[in-house]
């Protein structure tokens, strides 16, 4: 086998087990696989692994979001469905962890996926607090984030609407 064939399959292989750059473990994540993009707003969610949320519903359903604030919509839409697990990227290492668990960032200077007031989960508190540091923010857990997103539901809608308008009128 010529060497260079050898290197691509390995290459190929470590991003296909998440080991490889971020978008390698975007793509080796089943919940990508299984909706590979937003609903809501059509974005790429191997792309905004870093955002993304999927939620398992107790009726045995499943939802990809882009980013808490469509995962917050499709909960509201579907308000009889309650949520069995909801996973989030870790903004770091673009791993699906468990939302609940995770330490989330609210705010600070990088700008939020669909949202003007980011939402940022991390697997440990350390990495949060190494964002925070970095970029601004404040510690939140799950139960916060969430009901900030519903909170700026209206401002960042109206945000993402006017966004759009003027895209149309340049095109």
């Amino acid at each position: 086998m010529k060497k260079h064939t050898l290197i691509g399959i390995i290459v190929l292989t470590l991003m296909f087990l998440g080991l490889g750059s971020g978008a390698g473990i975007a793509f080796a994540q089943e919940d990508v696989a299984k909706h590979p993009s937003c609903p809501y707003c059509g974005m790429d969610r191997a792309k905004f692994s870093h955002s993304r949320v999927y939620i398992e519903y107790d009726d045995g359903s499943t939802f990809g979001a882009c980013s808490l604030h469509c995962a917050a919509i499709d909960m509201a839409v579907h308000i009889d469905k309650g949520p069995k697990f909801i996973g989030a990227g870790d903004y770091n290492s673009r791993k699906l962890i468990d939302a609940e668990k995770a330490f989330w960032v609210i705010g600070g200077k990088k700008m939020g996926v669909m949202t003007k007031r980011a939402k940022w989960a991390f697997e440990t508190k350390e990495a949060a607090t190494a964002f925070i540091q970095e970029n601004g923010g404040e510690a939140s857990d799950f139960e916060k984030a969430i009901r900030a997103s519903y909170e700026d539901m209206y401002q960042d809608t109206k945000m993402i609407r006017d966004r759009r308008k003027e895209r149309r009128k340049k095109q």
